[in-house]
């Protein structure tokens, strides 16, 4: 494998979720991928989501929960699902992708306990990411520079040389990290290898103090991958003001030595007017990235500041593209629309 340490991105992580402000809301979600049979073998897909209340006394009441299980095969198919809120139109899903098309046949069987806003509809919608970067195993594992996988119940290929950097050119700016001038794209194309990228240690968000700061979690085998999100919606100071947003997204992997180190993490603050059902403004900040030039996507957020929360999902979807966005970036900020539905729980808050 290869690493190239001097062409990292930024490497700070943030340290501890930020207490709960009274008059505010917080949804949190997880969702871990683990390989208990070896990276050859199907994925297993634990995700957790909650919504928690914190009322003006202080006080805090869980609002909404959901959680996923999933199976997924080596070649990306989805083998098995099943949630709660339970949805039996999600089993129509079983045997597509769970990458690419997954969110437009999602589109296609949502119900009520899965529209758009509800804990659930955003696992789901997290769902095919999440399992594109959960491939970051396999290539730390060296399994991503051979052949493709085998077809389902078909004995895997060993290892082969590295593939030829050409099948990798139709990638080319992508994104940030994956413009054809970039380092990494650069060092692909003249080796035929992609470089392994080294994220530093992943300190523990949660504070001694809080043991609401997120739903309940479990702990991380070797060789699997976390993407965790905390979206806190802030009642505004005045009424009629704005709500303030404070955002948190970290995928993290842990090694066969049990260390956890984040491979994406940003943050994103702004504000909200729930009322008109626009972003006001928000700033993103790049805490730990892969490479040198990802950091060039952050600017792409303020691009959203006057959008409707209704529009963000869609819009963000079709029109950020290119060596000026980023994806983890872009599904952070698509996750924003989750303000209509947070600000209605949160103006529940009892008297």
């Amino acid at each position: 494998m290869d690493f190239l340490p001097e062409a990292a991105g930024p490497h700070d992580p943030i340290l501890v979720t930020p207490a709960r402000a009274p008059g505010s809301i917080r949804r949190t979600t997880t969702i871990d991928t683990t390989r208990p049979d070896g990276l050859r073998a199907d994925a297993r897909v634990d995700a957790r989501a909650r919504d928690l209340r914190t009322n003006p006394d202080g006080t805090a009441e869980v609002v909404a929960e959901a959680t996923l299980q999933a199976v997924v095969s080596p070649t990306q198919k989805l083998v098995s699902i099943a949630t709660s809120p339970d949805v039996p139109a999600l089993q129509q899903l079983i045997g597509g992708s769970a990458g690419p098309g997954f969110r437009s046949r999602l589109n296609d069987v949502l119900t009520e306990e899965c529209e758009d806003g509800t804990p659930l509809f955003l696992l789901l919608d997290d769902f095919p990411a999440a399992t594109l970067v959960s491939g970051y195993a396999l290539l730390r594992g060296g399994l991503l520079e051979g052949p493709p996988p085998a077809a389902d119940n078909a004995p895997s290929p060993a290892p082969a040389p590295a593939r030829p950097a050409r099948e990798f050119s139709s990638r080319g700016d992508l994104c940030a990290g994956w413009a054809h001038d970039a380092t990494m794209m650069l060092h692909l194309q003249k080796t035929g290898r992609t470089p392994v990228p080294e994220g530093p240690p992943a300190p523990t968000l949660e504070p001694d103090d809080d043991p609401l700061s997120c739903h309940a979690m479990p702990p991380l085998p070797p060789l699997s991958m976390r993407r965790r999100r905390r979206l806190d919606l802030i009642a505004p100071v005045v009424p009629g003001g704005d709500h303030r947003i404070d955002l948190h997204f970290r995928d993290s992997h842990v090694g066969d030595d049990g260390i956890e180190n984040v491979v994406h993490e940003y943050t994103v603050t702004g504000t909200a007017d729930a009322g008109s059902g626009r972003i006001v403004s928000v700033t993103a900040r790049a805490q730990v990235l892969p490479w040198l030039e990802c950091p060039g996507a952050v600017a792409s957020a303020e691009r959203i500041a006057g959008m409707e929360l209704s529009r963000l999902r869609p819009t963000v979807r079709k029109e950020f593209v290119g060596r000026s966005t980023c994806t983890h970036l872009n599904d952070t900020l698509r996750s924003l629309a989750d303000i209509a539905s947070l600000a209605r729980e949160l103006e529940a808050t009892p008297l």
